[in-house]
C-alpha cells in the first residue's frame, strides 16, 4: 500500500527564519511560501535530490500547528507523508483494519493539489502520518 517518502514535515515557530538556515547555512533550494487555510497552516518546501523536507508555520491560534508549538516551543518533526496509489482505497483498508483517520475520513487537497489524509500517531507508535495520492 505505502509507496514512496513523500516529505518529512517539521513544524517551525518562524518560517521565514527556518527557511533561510536551509537555504544559507544548508545550501538547500527552498520553494516559496505557500498558505493553506483549510489546514491552518503556510509552508514551505525544502527540495532534496531523494525527498522533500516541508517546514510549516501556524496560520492564526487555532492551527493545529499552534497546538504542536505549544507543546515544543523550538519545533520540531510533526508528521511523515507517505505516497499511495489510490487514497480512498488505502482509507478503506485501513479504517477495516482499526486504524483511525483524523477530521471527517474525507481527503482534503494538501499543498502539491492532491488529496491527503492523516492518521492518528497514537495507531502508528506516536507518529501522525500523512497519506497523499501519487
Amino acid at each position: 500500500m505505502l509507496g514512496r517518502v513523500n516529505h518529512i514535515a517539521i513544524a517551525v515557530p518562524d518560517l521565514t527564519s527556518a527557511a533561510a538556515a536551509y537555504r544559507d547555512t544548508l545550501g538547500a533550494a527552498v520553494s516559496q511560501p505557500q498558505t493553506l487555510r483549510e489546514h491552518g497552516v503556510t509552508v514551505v518546501f525544502v527540495e532534496l535530490p531523494n525527498t522533500k523536507v516541508e517546514l510549516l508555520e501556524p496560520l492564526g491560534e487555532a492551527s493545529p500547528i499552534a497546538a504542536f508549538l505549544d507543546k515544543n516551543p523550538s519545533g520540531g518533526m510533526h508528521h511523515i507523508c507517505y505516497e499511495v496509489d489510490d487514497i480512498v482505497g488505502a482509507r478503506d483498508r485501513l479504517i477495516e483494519a482499526g486504524a483511525r483517520v483524523l477530521g471527517d475520513g474525507q481527503p482534503k487537497t494538501g499543498a502539491h493539489g492532491k488529496p491527503v489524509l492523516f492518521l492518528h500517531p497514537k495507531d502508528f507508535f506516536g507518529t501522525l502520518i500523512e497519506l497523499e495520492q501519487a
